[in-house]
């Protein structure tokens, strides 16, 4: 085993000392490997417990849809994204490595770093926006108190919410996974009084009222669905499934996964479908700041603890991505301890939050831009990923998984083959959705004219079909042309 693949010396007298996690992109040793598979509940609950869930009804509801197809998309997608992540945890069980050490594998590992810089910019994008939103509802919510709300309050609220994010960050796994299981019944209480509390906004008639989309609007309402939830995690699966011990039951591991990350947001988009449904006219205000829109509707004396949780469930999900995101850069061969690397990514993040927040005039369209534009690629790699997983019956070589001269391999070019056709398909059928805010992606949708599908006007333009496509190709492609590779790479002939 190369020196790379083995803990540092003294790391678990360290690790028991400072509580800091000191485990990098080594393998994680047998001793350490004590989870059981429904640990994975905790993390991937927590993460997705936030009350923004519910106004993701309202992007749902963009795509034209009425509420019977906005609930069977929601209920489809959120599952089956979160099912991608679960199948993607078993490789965590089988390499104890983080996901982007695994994918070495399919990738080789030197060409790993491919799909490595997509995973590495999706994560920094979805923990930024996080940690945006948090600081924007504290800044609304103090204003409806009259506490202030202005740049002191936003500065103020950037410091904590960075510092609790970094923080957990840099201590690692063990902090994070006690954390997250605390986080869960805070936010989830909180969470439950929230529905108490507006379920008298509804009228389920009014919602019921609203007419039916097409098959394309389906379409495309349950791509964003895909890839705003489980999709938007699936590069980091195995991060926390890594500690797992070799011998877990599989069949555990995926259901915990996928049944942690599903169950809340399926509930909270469902109850988000029908309060908007309800009120309308909540949707201009959720494009603008979500969580603070929600909290209009309730009463004064709630606004604190309300704010408490929903920054807490931010901030859960950002620890998820910013610790991930640091593992990937490691991978990438930054040649830092692994503290040190959450740390670089806790002041990325800070410094595009800071960017957003008081500079940028409208993230939502950008942001969502972005999510569809690196949804394609990394579609790509969850296909492939998936089916890497899929067709292997044994453990990885720890070994090999560092040693470009293994049974891996340097270069893996039938995988980067497959990712790049998939994704350069994909980009041709998905169009940029927000062309006024974000024109520089503007250069998509290429295919859907020559396919006979409408062109960038035609109904089939806002499906976002690339996503699909690229996650099917990918799957699909490495079942078919790498199953005599992955055979003799376990078989060591």
């Amino acid at each position: 085993m190369t020196e790379t693949t083995s803990a540092p010396e003294g790391s678990t007298a360290l690790e028991q000392d400072t509580r800091i996690e000191t485990t990098g992109i080594e393998i994680v040793t047998p001793d350490k490997r004590t989870a059981k598979p429904r640990d994975l509940f905790w993390p991937w609950f927590a993460a997705n417990i936030s009350v923004f869930g519910v106004s993701y009804a309202s992007f749902v509801y963009g795509f034209g849809v009425s509420f019977g197809q906005a609930a069977i998309v929601t209920v489809i997608g959120i599952t089956l994204s979160f099912l991608a992540c679960g199948v993607i945890a078993l490789a965590g069980k089988r390499g104890s490595a983080p996901t982007m050490i695994l994918s070495r594998a399919s990738f080789g590992v030197a060409g790993q770093k491919v799909p490595g810089v997509f995973s590495y910019l999706i994560s920094m994008g979805w923990e930024t926006f996080l940690a945006i939103m948090a600081v924007l509802a504290t800044a609304t919510i103090f204003t409806r108190l009259e506490w202030g709300g202005g740049t002191t309050t936003k500065v103020l609220a950037m410091l904590v919410v960075a510092a609790l994010i970094v923080g957990a960050s840099v201590a690692g796994y063990h902090l994070i996974m006690k954390l997250q299981s605390v986080l869960t019944w805070v936010t989830g209480a909180v969470t439950l009084a929230y529905i108490v509390l507006t379920v008298s906004e509804i009228d389920l008639g009014a919602a019921a009222a609203i007419p039916a989309g097409s098959g394309q609007a389906m379409v495309g309402a349950l791509v964003m669905v895909l890839t705003g939830f489980g999709l938007g995690w699936v590069n980091i699966a195995a991060d926390w499934s890594r500690y797992q011990r070799r011998d877990a039951n599989g069949g555990a591991i995926v259901f915990w996964n996928t049944f942690g990350g599903a169950i809340a947001p399926i509930m909270l988009v469902l109850y988000g479908l029908a309060l908007i449904g309800t009120r309308p006219d909540l949707m201009d205000g959720i494009s603008a700041d979500p969580i603070g829109t929600l909290a209009t509707l309730l009463p004064t004396w709630f606004l604190v603890p309300f704010l408490v949780a929903a920054v807490l469930a931010l901030v859960s999900g950002a620890v998820l991505g910013i610790y991930s995101s640091g593992l990937t850069l490691l991978s990438l061969g930054l040649r830092v301890k692994r503290p040190v690397a959450a740390a670089i990514d806790g002041a990325i993040l800070t410094v595009g939050a800071i960017w957003v927040v008081f500079f940028a005039q409208d993230f939502l369209g950008p942001f969502q831009s972005f999510l569809i534009t690196l949804g394609v690629p990394i579609a790509a790699w969850a296909g492939i990923a998936m089916a890497d997983t899929l067709l292997r019956r044994r453990d990885y070589d720890d070994q090999a998984l560092f040693d470009p001269r293994g049974r891996y391999g340097s270069w893996n070019w039938t995988s980067i083959a497959l990712m790049a056709v998939a994704s350069v398909i994909g980009w041709g059928l998905v169009i940029n959705n927000f062309a006024d805010a974000a024109p520089w992606n503007n250069w998509q949708g290429y295919l859907l004219g020559p396919l006979g599908l409408g062109g960038r006007d035609g109904d089939w333009a806002w499906a976002n079909l690339g996503v699909l496509f690229a996650l099917l190709i990918g799957l699909l492609g490495y079942l078919l042309l790498q199953r005599g590779a992955v055979r003799r790479q376990e078989t060591g002939s």
